[in-house]
């Protein structure tokens, strides 16, 4: 027995023959939709539309779903100020783009003693950034690179709030300007 359903056809329950001798009348297949209820369902439908149908919805659903893009930025534990801003300037816009920022410090030969100095590298760029992007973890020492990952901030909820302040501030300038206006003419006559 089973549960038949679909486009022209009156729902009901069936033995599996009569199911399968309706949808052949009509020219289509029977397709299983659902065999864990009770009794299983079963759709009179054209099943190579079926499956087109479903590759692309899948397509529509791959395609909506946000892609995280992850940029690599390398320093050194003795990276110059000039050489530091220059690659910040870089995170910044990574991040204002949407993308994740992976910060590391890569120790050559003997400068692994200086641990402390790209840890400190490293929090001071994360610093730099906290308007842009939030740092996911601290820093961590694999090997010899001492990595940090940043995410950016959602800038939709810092534009917005701009916007809203600034019109505000417009309405209230005219009127403060006309009441100057208004005190400084009395004065003159």
């Amino acid at each position: 027995m089973v549960r038949v359903v679909g486009d022209n056809v009156e729902p009901a329950i069936m033995h599996l023959k009569e199911a399968l001798k309706i949808a052949e009348d009509k020219g289509l297949d029977l397709v299983e939709i659902s065999p864990t209820a009770n009794p299983p369902v079963c759709k009179v439908i054209d099943y190579q539309k079926f499956l087109y149908e479903q590759k692309r919805k899948q397509k529509e659903i791959k395609a909506k779903s946000a892609k995280i893009v992850v940029k690599e930025i390398r320093l050194g534990p003795q990276t110059d100020d000039h050489d530091f801003n220059f690659k910040l300037n870089h995170a910044k816009r990574f991040l204002s783009e949407g993308s994740k920022v992976k910060v590391d410090v890569f120790f050559r030969g003997r400068t692994i003693v200086y641990k402390e100095q790209g840890e400190a590298m490293l929090l001071k760029f994360a610093e730099a950034l906290l308007e842009f992007g939030k740092p996911e973890s601290m820093p961590k020492l694999e090997g010899k690179r001492m990595m940090m990952m940043i995410q950016p901030v959602k800038a939709a909820a810092k534009k917005a709030a701009p916007k809203a302040e600034e019109p505000a501030a417009k309405a209230v300038a005219p009127k403060a300007a006309a009441e100057a206006e208004a005190k400084d003419s009395p004065a003159e006559a």
